[in-house]
């Protein structure tokens, strides 16, 4: 008889009741062709944990407390009770090496999806979370109950500093309360970072002695680490409230670096997604967009783009629902953090929006105000008409013969779900 050189499945045992202290993952699991569903399951445990291909000499004492426990199975989907002592506290990137690390690239799986994961007390209180969190950034901003109002300035990319500047007059003054750069838009030689954001500063003084209502920007400080860090003190140094940050694109520890930063800076962190639809759009593989926002949450981003549902990006309403409801819900002591609708939108949707997701929402509009057919400020004020009307329980229609800027925008769109 051959000796026997695997041990992967002493890390299955349907036994196992999780501890207190136990960081629970949930897992959607295929085998590949000829492999049982315990020999892989076993096998994600054992690569995530302290297991390796081959049974090995010598093993200290300790290595059986710290072996990871595929312990319950429903179908295809797995938990897999992990021991705390596993993970470095207040370390995200040593998390995912693990939880979701050389695991995806094993031949026995065919299909791999990290669904959730579920940190202990004891771990996530090594984390700060949100610095402003929901009721923070209302309080920034000076509104109380309707939904947050963003507009990125459409197309993305290709106004200059000075021209978007302009169109920032033109939505603030129409009623959006934040101007947004898109995920693309850094420091270009036709829009310098600086004097982006210093044309700015010069027209949210104009506006705010204008119209008398708080007016900010979510500016994109993207970028290498250390740049970003310089970007974040000169933001902070004209007086701004936000930065923006693509927090796939930059990673996690960049992340957890500038939320240091930012804290001591007093700046909320706008946090965009783009690149995630490469790893969380296939149902049965990568990991999920709920598990990407929670850990944004926990590291402490204090707004997030989750999904529309009637927009022009994929995400199903359920995942969408659930994400949104975690972000606004306790969690130890972590702030909430704001879900961000946005990707699509135009005024003839924004009820929808409001139904599926209620009020406490950051929602943004570009197209949807830039597109309108009187223009940009015609756009905000339309986007501020479709939001009233849903507050006080009138139909748009009802709306749009008392505005005509709400009757444009429904002229021109109607109800469209953009594809």
């Amino acid at each position: 008889m051959p000796e026997k050189i695997e041990w992967y499945l002493e890390f299955v045992d349907y036994d196992y009741r999780p501890s207190k202290t136990d960081l629970i993952v949930t897992f959607y699991v295929e085998p590949a062709k000829g492999m049982s569903f315990e020999e892989v399951a076993g096998r994600v445990a054992s690569e995530s944990s302290v297991g390796t291909w081959t049974t090995l000499a010598e093993l200290p004492y300790r290595i059986k407390s710290l072996k990871a426990k595929m312990y319950e199975r429903d179908g295809n989907i797995i938990k897999i009770a992990y021991p705390l002592d596993l993970w470095e506290p207040n370390n995200v990137p040593q998390l995912l090496s693990g939880i979701a690390g050389n695991i995806f690239g094993m031949k026995a799986v065919k299909n791999l999806r990290l669904i959730d994961y579920e940190p202990p007390e004891e771990y996530v209180r090594n984390f700060k979370g949100p610095q402003y969190g929901i009721q923070g950034i209302r309080k920034l901003l000076k509104v109380d109950e309707r939904p947050i109002l963003a507009t990125v300035p459409k197309p993305k990319i290709g106004f200059s500093a000075e021209e978007q500047a302009q169109v920032a007059y033109e939505i603030w003054t129409g009623g959006i309360d934040l101007l947004k750069d898109d995920e693309n838009l850094s420091s270009l030689p036709f829009n310098k970072f600086e004097k982006r954001v210093e044309y700015a500063q010069k027209m949210r003084e104009k506006v705010e002695a204008e119209i008398g209502e708080r007016r900010s920007y979510l500016i994109n400080i993207t970028a290498e680490t250390e740049e970003m860090k310089k970007r974040a003190r000169f933001v902070a140094d004209l007086n701004w409230e936000y930065v923006m940050i693509d927090i796939v694109t930059t990673g996690w520890a960049a992340l957890q670096t500038l939320r240091e930063v930012c804290e001591d800076l007093k700046l909320a962190i706008h946090a965009h997604r783009a690149m995630h639809a490469t790893f969380t759009r296939n149902p049965q593989h990568g990991i999920s967009m709920f598990a990407l926002a929670k850990t944004a949450r926990l590291i402490g981003v204090d707004q997030i783009h989750t999904g529309t549902v009637v927009g022009k990006l994929e995400g199903p309403e359920e995942e969408v629902t659930k994400i949104n409801e975690f972000l606004r819900n306790d969690w130890y002591h972590i702030k909430q953090t704001f879900p961000v609708s946005s990707g699509g939108l135009h005024p003839g949707l924004l009820p929808e929006i409001l139904k599926r997701f209620g009020s406490n929402l950051v929602i943004q509009v570009g197209g949807g105000v830039l597109g309108h057919p009187m223009g940009a400020q015609a756009g905000a004020k339309a986007v501020r008409q479709a939001i009233d009307a849903h507050l006080e329980n009138m139909s748009l229609d009802e709306m749009a013969a008392k505005n005509i800027e709400l009757k444009a925008a429904l002229d021109k769109w109607g109800y469209l779900h953009p594809k």
